[in-house]
């Protein structure tokens, strides 16, 4: 019951950037600047495998996708360009549109968490107008001419080779120009492999350009709004080659609904443990220039390359999953808030607690009576949803499912393990009450 709001949307890159397999200690260097010294396990070899590896699956992944008759794109044999100057222009006119919009005179400005000069950070959240906007242009392009949807799911190979060059140049930047500002705190590796961690796993905690605080543009502008034009660029596609039907249009539903909350409650990325805890580095930035927008709209991509036609029937139970995990994920966050703002309130009065030795209380009832974890509970079975028009015909867009209930699960015992250590009995009995973490009576 501890969990944060909608914090899985950016855990989802989470195992990719994990100094999670180490321990952060807070300290001061000479200058007196914020310091975070780092115990990681990680190596030289770890390193260079997930840097090269990562973006190799992504195109293995998308090429599994296309039907078994054509050839292998990564044996150049299929024709088609995994590298063309044209993607990166795009990438790159996409992350600067990115970064104009997030000067819109736009969306509230709210404060995060406490920066090392004592003061607040503040973030801009206009993520919403952006994309908005950023859909509206695709859109002119389109109905004027000018853009051709299904161009770009031609450059789909190219596109994820111009993002990966793209975030390598910006990671590049960010590692030999370091942004030096009083709110951020400098980060240091107990490690062997101090420089390429510091590369690879980030040597800051938050950067800022101006007013724009770089891990929040990568994660929400690039990441999330990237996602969420891809989705759009493969309608029109669809409607385009006139190759639309029942279930991509379930999955781009799906996704934009899962997008489209995410964005109308932006702040609450402020308050997850990647975002306040982990440095930014090239894992990260490459992880939401690539992994967020091409590996998560996996499922849409499978149906364009090989159609699934289901029958009205079947999109009934599934559109019930979906729902029935959108109102868990939604209202066990409300729940969860509500009590934390407010646990005198007659709206939770009702519910069973146990007190804590920390001087909180428990929550043994509602959402969480029902499974110790209830918005990743929802988390799952929405991504199941969106998973299920693909048939079963092939596992790969099951893959964005499969990782998201790894990472949820993993998440989990990391909460369940800080619990243990701050609520130590009572955080037992809990356990004892309600003795499944994710999926009643199975796990």
């Amino acid at each position: 019951m501890t969990t944060d709001k909608q914090e899985y949307q950016m855990h989802r890159n989470r195992s990719l950037q994990d100094t999670g397999n180490g321990k952060l200690e807070d300290g001061a260097d000479v200058d007196g600047k914020c310091v975070v010294q780092v115990q990681s396990r990680w190596n030289n070899i770890h390193l260079s495998l997930v840097c090269v590896l990562l973006g190799i699956s992504l195109i293995m992944m998308l090429d599994g996708c296309r039907p078994s008759s054509e050839s292998w794109v990564l044996l150049g044999s299929a024709g088609i360009p995994i590298w063309d100057w044209t993607s990166v222009c795009v990438v790159m006119f996409f992350t600067v549109l990115q970064v104009a919009l997030y000067y819109l005179p736009v969306g509230q400005v709210t404060e995060g968490k406490m920066g090392c000069d004592g003061k607040r950070l503040k973030y801009k959240l206009n993520g919403l107008h952006a994309f908005l906007l950023t859909v509206v242009l695709m859109l002119v392009l389109w109905f004027s001419g000018v853009l051709r949807p299904g161009a770009v799911m031609d450059r789909i190979f190219s596109l994820v080779s111009a993002a990966m060059a793209v975030s390598l140049v910006f990671s590049l930047m960010l590692f030999l120009c370091p942004i030096r500002t009083p709110s951020s705190a400098h980060v240091t590796y107990n490690n062997t492999a101090k420089r390429l961690l510091k590369f690879v796993l980030g040597q800051s905690m938050d950067p800022r350009l101006g007013i724009i605080d770089v891990k929040h543009f990568v994660m929400v502008r690039v990441g999330f709004i990237g996602w969420g034009m891809m989705d759009v660029n493969y309608l029109l596609t669809a409607i385009e080659t006139k190759n639309s039907s029942l279930s991509l249009l379930l999955v781009i539903i799906f996704q934009l609904i899962y997008i489209l909350d995410f964005l109308i409650d932006e702040g609450s990325v402020l308050t997850t443990k990647e975002f306040t805890d982990e440095p930014i580095g090239f894992i990260m930035i490459l992880g939401e220039f690539i992994w967020i927008p091409f590996f998560s709209s996996l499922p849409v991509y499978f149906l364009l390359q090989r159609p699934n036609h289901i029958h009205f029937l079947s999109a009934v139970p599934i559109c019930l999953l979906f729902g029935t995990g959108f109102l868990i994920y939604y209202l066990s966050n409300e729940q969860k808030d509500g009590f934390r703002r407010n646990p005198k309130d007659p709206a939770y009065a009702r519910l069973k607690t146990i007190l804590s030795p920390a001087g909180s209380s428990l929550l043994v009832s509602g959402w969480f009576g029902w499974v110790r974890h209830p918005n990743y509970s929802g988390d799952i079975l929405m991504m199941l949803a969106w998973c299920l028009p693909c048939g079963f015909s092939s596992v790969l867009p099951y893959l964005p499912a499969l990782q998201c209930f790894h990472l949820l699960r993993q998440r989990a015992n990391e909460i369940e393990e800080s619990c243990l250590k701050k609520h130590r009995d009572a955080w037992r009995e809990y356990c004892r009450r309600v003795p499944y973490k994710l999926l009643p009576y199975v796990y």
